[in-house]
């Protein structure tokens, strides 16, 4: 993509309404746009931030076995009427009525509608194990929508839903889904650790929020320092092997971890002081297990090896997938701009021409573009006549990994310069060489 094509309205002055450093930095790198409160439009850099994040969320809910659908927004206020969660979900539910004066529901989770969906075609054990996820836009009217997509009221969700005939099997979906969300969130370059969490309006015995550590978090998270050191991102996982899959899930919940919520003082406190960790936290991820509470009173029932009638049991698992937009930069900024994690940079590679119009510099610009398109590396060129250092300053404000700068004065030395966004190391390269190493 040319800079010069591209829709990328960044801004040089900061949004008085940006209260944290993910929106701050969203509004002025031209991500989203505000159209009403807690609603935005994706620009096309959030956009493919977003999606890459989507991908990613994909994979390894494909990979841990389950399969996706998409079921639609608007919801029958009936089938919550019958889970016993219309009345009691409150004002964030936008309940609306049809032409023909039906109820109906913008909704804000989808638990009732796949018990339904499931319900009308699965009659026996011999179809369970199932888990069926979708990604999809939700909406709850937030009383106060605040820190941009941290907490607006529409949101893209990736919510998975688990049908099992007996609690271990059962307990068994909860802990891929556990491993999976590991696995999800290391790919994405974060340190998410799972904490014990309320099980709030979703319901049931058992719930892991997935926490990323930052200032700016709206909970209070207490927990042992040695999670911060703990790694899964290159542990292979055979998500059939229940044992193995059993024994991840042990070792990160073998310290503790929890959200006030849930937080034991006296446990915590039995930590030695060093070894404590008190700090605010960002969900990027909810799992929940709830047995019966909605397959009893929608009546998902098969019918069991002996012939009996059995009661599936449940779980839910989310991912805001927005919401990690703001919960990467959150995690991942300084004072000049973004720096993305390149699993989800909306771009690999930054090409700034510091002097368009200069023939040399054009020619060598337009090949490392070129060249870098054709390796996969999906490039920015930065091919406007702008002052150099404007062009320099949008290229850290919108925080691609690698920054190749190309100018006369280096190319008299037949060099061009490659900076590493993260750690602010610069090399001086051949053009060759620059391709070469960010190619490699």
């Amino acid at each position: 993509m040319r800079r010069s094509q591209l829709f990328l309205p960044t801004l040089k002055e900061t949004p008085a309404e940006a209260q944290i450093v993910s929106h701050r930095l969203m509004m002025r790198a031209g991500m989203v746009r505000q159209t009403s409160a807690g609603i935005y439009a994706w620009l096309p850099m959030g956009f493919r931030v977003l999606k890459k994040i989507e991908q990613i969320v994909r994979e390894e809910q494909d990979r841990s076995g389950a399969q996706e659908v998409l079921m639609p927004t608007i919801q029958p206020a009936d089938l919550w009427r019958q889970s016993g969660r219309y009345d009691d979900y409150g004002k964030e539910m936008l309940r609306i009525k049809d032409r023909h004066d039906r109820d109906m529901l913008f909704g804000p989770t989808n638990e009732e509608m796949i018990t339904e969906i499931f319900k009308a075609y699965v009659k026996s054990y011999r179809d369970l194990p199932k888990n069926l996820y979708h990604i999809q836009w939700k909406f709850r009217d937030e009383v106060r929508p605040r820190f941009g997509v941290m907490r607006g009221r529409e949101f893209l969700m990736k919510d998975a839903y688990s049908f099992d005939l007996d609690y271990p099997s059962s307990r068994h979906a909860y802990n891929k889904m556990f491993v999976a969300y590991l696995k999800t969130f290391a790919r994405m370059g974060l340190k998410a650790i799972p904490m014990q969490a309320d099980t709030g309006p979703i319901g049931g015995d058992l719930s892991h929020e997935f926490i990323i550590l930052a200032d700016t978090g709206e909970s209070q998270v207490f927990c042992h320092k040695d999670y911060v050191d703990f790694d899964v991102s290159g542990q292979p996982i055979d998500f059939d092997d229940v044992a193995g899959v059993q024994k991840v899930v042990e070792r990160w919940t073998s310290l503790y971890a929890a959200t006030d919520e849930k937080h034991d003082t006296a446990a915590f406190e039995k930590i030695p002081a060093e070894k404590r960790v008190t700090a605010r936290g960002i969900e990027v991820g909810h799992i929940f297990h709830f047995g019966t509470k909605y397959s009893e009173p929608l009546g998902a029932k098969v019918t069991g090896p002996n012939g009996d009638i059995v009661t599936v049991l449940m779980g839910s698992y989310g991912i805001g997938v927005s919401r990690l937009v703001g919960g990467l930069i959150e995690a991942s900024h300084d004072e000049a701009g973004i720096i993305w994690p390149e699993a989800v940079s909306p771009w690999g590679v930054g090409v700034v021409n510091l002097k368009v119009g200069d023939g040399e510099c054009d020619k060598v610009s337009g090949d490392l573009y070129a060249k870098l398109g054709n390796a996969g590396r999906e490039p920015l060129y930065d091919d406007r006549d702008e002052r150099a250092g404007s062009k320099l300053a949008d290229m850290d404000l919108i925080g691609l990994p690698w920054q190749v700068i190309v100018g006369p004065r280096g190319l008299k030395s037949g060099v061009v310069e490659v900076k590493n966004r993260r750690t602010g190391e610069k090399q001086e390269l051949s053009p060759e060489a620059a391709l070469n190493r960010l190619t490699a």
